[in-house]
């Protein structure tokens, strides 16, 4: 059974902003924890909390599609794959809100409000307190890098449906599908 119904063009557009940006977090978040402190590395913590927040944003709206616009029928596979999929997909959906809250706490925590764009101060997550900053920065670590790994997962899994199956599956949030 090739997948022949393509998902709207909201979801592949919220699908690709939240991959690319979870890419560029990743990114970001590995180089600038690697800088001494400077005023770039400053800078790119302000940077990583602005984009954290707009993530946050993207994952809500996202979210709220999702659950307001059934995805098109899934295509034949075993029923543990099905159940796979299902299981992660959920888990990343959870990822996409627990890392950047976990990361809006670790802020609050260690002190260091975070101000949008540099004008807007959002209210604190939790109150200040550098015990429980230290018990959240590995946390927030520890969930970026498990929702790297079911992406990585997620990406893997779309490729060999493209190329091993042959079903069409990733043609269906690819963008230029759209356009026919």
């Amino acid at each position: 059974m090739t997948a022949s119904e393509p998902y709207t063009t909201p979801a592949i557009a919220l699908h690709w902003l939240l991959a690319l940006a979870i890419v560029g977090m990743l990114a970001l978040g590995t180089w600038m924890t690697s800088l001494p402190l400077s005023p770039l590395r400053l800078k790119l913590y302000n940077w990583h909390k602005w984009a954290g927040v707009l993530v946050l944003a993207l994952s809500l709206l996202r979210l709220a599609w999702r659950l307001a616009h059934r995805p098109p029928a899934a295509v034949a596979m075993p029923a543990w794959q099905r159940r796979a999929a299902a299981a992660s997909h959920a888990a990343m959906y959870g990822l996409f809100l627990a890392v950047p809250l976990a990361g809006w706490a670790y802020s609050s925590a260690a002190g260091f409000p975070v101000v949008l764009f540099g004008v807007w101060p959002l209210p604190d997550f939790v109150a200040a307190d550098r015990a429980l900053a230290e018990a959240i920065r590995p946390l927030h670590r520890l969930l970026a890098w498990t929702l790297a790994a079911l992406a990585a997962l997620h990406v893997a899994a779309a490729l060999h449906h493209q190329f091993v199956l042959r079903d069409g599956l990733l043609a269906r949030m690819w963008p230029a599908r759209r356009r026919r």
